[in-house]
């Protein structure tokens, strides 16, 4: 089983696919040099399995690639962050994005 993930600007959000289907997503909303992550989704059948976390993983290493800060607006994103220093680099330094 390929587990993989991309970024899908068309419709503002990073997906997780599973032998090619989307079982997860993170909606986002992008800013001049930044990407606010509102809210991190997996299909309730693949919960349990470490799925979201590669989600955000792959999605915070992809931003970070691009030289982009995030906004953690996403409660789980911001636990994530919060357990992970490697990535608190990211997270910008002004976080009043407009909605």
């Amino acid at each position: 089983m390929l587990t993989s993930v991309r970024d899908n600007p068309d419709e503002l959000r990073y997906e997780l696919l599973h032998d090619g289907q989307v079982i997860g997503e993170i909606r986002y909303r992008t800013h001049p040099g930044a990407v606010a992550l509102v809210h991190t989704d997996v299909d309730p059948a693949y919960e349990g399995h470490g799925y979201a976390t590669q989600l955000i993983e792959a999605a915070l290493t992809d931003l970070r690639g691009r030289g982009l800060r995030v906004v953690p607006l996403c409660p789980l994103v911001a636990a994530y962050i919060a357990k992970h220093p490697e990535y608190g680099d990211l997270v910008a330094d002004d976080p009043q994005i407009p909605e």
